[in-house]
């Protein structure tokens, strides 16, 4: 009776208590003027029209538009978007058909299966054309319908449909879109079933906290996760959620979200900048120059951007079950990374010698990483986090600037 009760209240509260966000800027790139824009629009398209989703036997994800939309929102001009391009197109994988088609009556049935990558595409595409062309109109309709929605896949392989979903609404891109709904259904794993049911949700935790960063420092110190792997990598979430099932969920039911959701995802976004930025030691063994940044906690970054660009666009009640997904995501890479200090000292403490976010762009479209996916995805971020939250303690510019200037590939791996 207690679960049930705790679950109206927070079904109720959800209902109650929006997000006061304003929508993030977008750029309709299919009516903008000027060269970066055509530019952009041209790439998106090329890119859609020839390279599939996934790529390297379906394992890695196509980045194209998340690169290009980064770097354009950053302020690139059409020759190094044209470039970036040519950077990210050699390692993609050209469209190979599906072993059938996909239909209204049947796609649910073709969740989860990546050779079906082609056919989900076409599928939405025939989808698109159904509702007049109208893309905002398929993402929703997909999104949200049905027992077992879309919606709460997003955060499937490490959040990348997601990220995707985000840059198609902020450069108002329907191929974008239709590539975010099909890597949706494609990369759908059994994670879901944790936003699907809500007795996972009504769960009672040992513990409240509406600090993050606390329940980071409980997870972090917590023994009944000791020995769960020795190594760090991408196998590891699958692990957390089979053999710690119990702990996990105590973490994520731990987080009391109050009246103030707007307080709590700025909170999220500043644990997700010191995920990135806060927990790499040139104290131990590694010294500063061969130091790398955790690749899967760069991930927990963008996708914090994805869910502020997103929640002000769809319905309030899926709004803060949108955050709790991405924090259950955010937990799950968290231990998958053998848990981390998190210590602020090191972004409070760096010298930023009078850099400010001018001297981050020019890093991210012509420093010596220009045309690493991830790196700019991470610094846009970080700036446009500062825009939504201001930044007068100059918390995410100096985040910023140390990732910026440390950054030499990425790390994580086994």
């Amino acid at each position: 009776m207690f679960a049930l009760n705790l679950l109206r209240r927070n079904l109720r509260l959800w209902s109650e208590t929006p997000f006061k966000l304003t929508p993030c800027e977008t750029i309709e790139i299919d009516t903008a003027h000027g060269k970066r824009a055509r530019a952009l629009k041209h790439l998106l398209k090329l890119n859609h029209a020839n390279y599939a989703i996934l790529y390297n036997e379906r394992k890695f994800h196509n980045h194209a538009p998340h690169a290009l939309s980064s770097a354009f929102l950053l302020g690139a001009d059409a020759d190094h978007l044209n470039t970036l391009y040519e950077s990210e197109l050699k390692d993609l994988d050209a469209w190979a058909d599906s072993p059938g088609e996909i239909s209204t009556y049947d796609w649910r049935d073709y969740l989860g299966r990546r050779e079906y990558q082609r056919a989900f595409v076409d599928f939405f595409e025939d989808e698109l054309v159904r509702h007049s062309y109208d893309w905002k109109k398929v993402v929703f309709t997909y999104l949200f319908s049905g027992k077992e929605p879309l919606f709460n896949a997003l955060t499937c392989d490490l959040g990348h449909p997601l990220i995707h979903l985000a840059y198609a609404f902020e450069v108002s891109s329907r191929e974008v879109a239709l590539e975010a709904l099909s890597l949706t259904a494609i990369c759908h794993n059994p994670i879901h079933k944790y936003l699907d049911d809500p007795s996972y949700s009504a769960a009672e935790s040992s513990y409240h906290s509406t600090s993050p960063f606390e329940i980071l420092s409980k997870v972090r110190s917590d023994k009944r996760l000791q020995g769960l792997f020795a190594t760090p990598g991408d196998n590891n979430t699958e692990i957390v959620f089979r053999d710690a099932e119990a702990i996990i969920l105590d973490h994520w039911n731990a987080w009391t979200i109050t009246s103030d959701p707007t307080k709590a995802l700025r909170e999220g976004q500043e644990v997700a900048t010191a995920l990135l930025t806060a927990t790499l030691n040139h104290s131990n063994s590694t010294p500063a120059s061969e130091a790398k940044y955790d690749f899967f906690h760069v991930h927990t970054l963008t996708t914090s951007h994805a869910i502020r660009v997103l929640i002000p666009l769809i319905p309030t009640q899926h709004q803060l079950p949108l955050l709790r997904q991405w924090w259950l995501m955010t937990l799950s890479i968290y231990i998958a990374q053998l848990r981390p200090e998190i210590n602020l000292d090191r972004v409070w403490k760096h010298d930023i010698s009078n850099k400010g976010w001018d001297y981050v762009i020019e890093k991210a479209l012509k420093g010596q990483y220009a045309l690493e996916a991830h790196y700019i995805k991470a610094l846009r971020a970080m700036r446009d986090m500062a825009r939504t939250w201001g930044d007068p303690e100059g918390f995410y510019l100096r985040a910023a600037v140390k990732f910026a200037d440390g950054f030499n590939g990425w790390g994580g791996f086994v």
